[in-house]
């Protein structure tokens, strides 16, 4: 590398030198003028660089976005084809961001690389940073193997040089962006299809839009000076000096509605004050809206239309989005007694009782895959929060892609059928009970009294054991409560009334759990007793208590059988009130068609396992004792509880009392 000597010393041949440096810098900034463009701007800074410094050739190097470019370039190089520029480009950007000076001065090897260097055919390099106005770099001005050493003076021209040329290039493109931008505007505006016209505040046309422009059958200059009113826009009557589309001119924005040769526009006007406040500028938009108008007031016609049709219909009738909300309701559903904020919003399975909101939901999912499903019958809240039965059908309701956007939903409340069938089935089933019941228990009572007879007669026979006479005493027992199941089954079918006298239930309960508590231990199934102390007596028949206690027992331990984990069986009485409570838990299976556990001859067992009638009959029974039984499955586990609920002796005798008065 050639060494590079700075002097200070200005002598008089210098003297003359740097006048006409400086004058060549005076017309170099003055011809850089940013309304030139990008291409040409750099093109004379290269060129003028080169020539002030007398430089065999000059590259501008810019960045554009995040890459870089070469945006000028003067003089010769050995190899100037486009991959060459590239790695210059990338190059020049590298070392204009090392920290530094604003000029560095080197030879072409260090400062390109060897093989970019003999490539060009380029020795002595100086590179002037051009930084933006926040320090940001926007470029890199390479002058190439200068006929002689920069002198300090040199220098300080050649960064004032860099200096300007960096704002230059900043206001270059600042003045390409507000040019193009215009432009763009300029565009923006005759492209749109609405009519746009832009006046005075004499009124005289400042712009029209090409749309507008072509309907009046002018070029959009030709109406520039025009007083507004003399172009008869929309068929407006002419209003000398007056815009016939401003009613109230004090307003900043007004809009109305413009007939006009069979079409409707909706007219707009905005009104802008100048920079200086002293004058209005009026923008009036023009819409033509006659498809709109026309639209609507078809949309409106069918709208009412179908509005009536739903309003009158004495089905109740839901939209539901894809989510299962209800959106819309018709009107019969609140004449049925719901509330708005009942409905509206709100996910249609939370109508559903817990233990049929999935089939309704199942029910709704293959709706949204487009079947359409009709008459399911489901229990359903009334307006009044009382449940009832309901038949409902689900339609999928599609958009014009063919795309299910709704379920249409229409009700019908069919409680007091659904009852009405319900009674005349219970009726038919109980005939049915009594003339089975009738048949059975002569059978039945005939081998039961052989039992008893000979169970007796061992019971008297010296010759039994002791210890054998005890296991013959619990057979008479069993077979004498036998005796009196048959009669209350006989009982409950010819709907006759039960013994009534005091009873303590704790009493019933520990014998009742004594008759299966060998079994439950053979088979691992852990039965807890928590009986409250001090507990009410009530008013009721014992043998019928303990067979409603007995059979809700059996089914408990039916249902823990039913699974791989250990059994367990959880009976509690509570006192409550003038109520008391007997709780059966058990950690079983739980129950799939909860509603129908009391219906006579329901039953999920296998064929042969169970008649169906155990818990009908349970029900009958706790039904005449003024009393309640219900069943439901866990919330928090597994398995189910059955609940009974009978009133204390006041109470129950109250009760029985006004029973007998009526």
């Amino acid at each position: 590398m050639r060494a590079l000597k700075r002097s200070r010393d200005v002598s008089p041949r210098l003297n003359g030198s740097f006048e006409s440096l400086l004058a060549q810098f005076s017309a170099t900034t003055l011809e850089l003028n940013p309304s030139l463009g990008t291409a040409e701007f750099s093109r004379r800074l290269t060129a003028r660089a080169a020539e002030m410094l007398g430089a065999r050739a000059a590259v501008l190097a810019i960045a554009s976005h995040a890459e870089w470019e070469i945006a000028a370039l003067r003089g010769p190089a050995h190899r100037w084809d486009p991959m060459t520029q590239h790695q210059l480009a990338g190059v020049l950007a590298e070392q204009a961001g090392i920290p530094g000076e604003k000029l560095r001065e080197g030879s072409a090897v260090l400062l390109l690389g060897r093989s970019l260097a003999e490539a060009l055919v380029w020795e002595e390099l100086v590179l002037a940073r051009l930084s933006g106005s926040e320090g940001e770099l926007l470029g890199v001005l390479c002058l190439v193997d200068v006929a002689r050493e920069l002198t300090a003076t040199e220098r300080q021209l050649l960064e004032a040089l860099a200096g300007h040329a960096a704002m230059a290039l900043e206001n270059v493109r600042l003045f390409s962006r507000v040019e193009q931008s215009r432009k763009q505007w300029v565009e923006d505006f005759d492209a749109i299809s609405d009519f746009i016209v832009v006046h005075d505040a004499g009124n005289r046309v400042l712009r029209l839009n090409h749309a507008l422009a072509e309907s009046l059958g002018l070029r959009p200059t030709e109406a520039i000076g025009y007083e507004i009113d003399r172009l008869e826009i929309l068929d407006s009557p002419p209003k000398e000096g007056h815009c016939p589309f401003c009613r109230n001119p004090r307003l900043a924005h007004e809009e109305f509605i413009h007939e006009a040769a069979e079409r409707t526009f909706l007219i707009s006007a905005s009104r802008i004050q100048n920079a200086q406040g002293n004058d209005w500028r009026t923008i009036h938009v023009m819409k033509d809206i006659t498809d709109r108008r026309v639209a609507e007031r078809r949309y409106r016609r069918e709208r009412d239309f179908n509005k009536n049709i739903l309003n009158n219909t004495q089905s109740m009738i839901l939209v539901l989005d894809t989510a299962g909300l209800v959106s819309y309701a018709n009107r019969r559903c609140f004449e049925a007694g719901y509330r708005e904020q009942d409905l509206l919003g709100r996910a249609l399975v939370e109508m559903v009782p817990p233990a049929r909101r999935p089939l309704l939901a199942e029910t709704l999912e293959r709706t949204l895959q487009g079947a359409a499903l009709d008459n399911l019958e489901i229990p359903l809240f009334r307006g009044s929060g009382t449940p009832g039965q309901f038949s409902i059908s689900l339609s999928p309701m599609r958009d014009e892609q063919g795309e299910i956007n709704s379920v249409v939903v229409v009700m019908t409340d069919i409680t007091d059928a659904a009852s009405l069938q319900a009674k005349l089935m219970h009726t038919e089933k109980m005939a049915a009970l009594g003339q089975l019941v009738s048949g059975v228990a002569h059978e039945v009572n005939n081998p039961l009294a052989a039992i008893v007879g000979f169970t007796d007669l061992l019971l008297e026979n010296p010759a039994v054991p002791a210890d054998a006479k005890e296991e013959l005493q619990v057979i008479l027992q069993e077979a004498q409560r036998t005796r009196v199941i048959v009669q209350n089954l006989l009982s409950f079918a010819r709907q006759m009334p039960a013994q009534r006298e005091p009873a303590q239930v704790n009493t019933i309960l520990r014998q009742t759990m004594k008759l299966r508590a060998y079994d439950l231990e053979n088979h691992g199934v852990e039965l807890t007793e928590k009986y409250a102390a001090e507990l009410p007596m009530v008013i009721g028949d014992p043998h019928q208590l303990q067979q409603v206690f007995l059979n809700i027992l059996n089914n408990a331990y039916d249902a823990v059988q039913e699974t791989r984990r250990t059994g367990m069986i959880e009976v509690q009485t509570v006192h409550r009130s003038d109520k008391i409570e007997i709780v059966f838990r058990d950690n079983g299976p739980g129950i799939s068609q909860i509603d129908r556990i009391f219906d006579p001859f329901f039953t999920t067992k296998e064929v042969g396992k169970g008649t169906g009638l155990g818990l009908s009959i349970c029900y009958g029974i706790i039904q005449a004792h003024r009393g309640e039984i219900i069943a439901r499955n866990n919330p928090d586990g597994d398995g189910s509880t059955f609940v009974v609920r009978l009133p204390i002796a006041e109470k129950a005798a109250e009760m029985h009392a006004a029973k007998a008065a009526e």
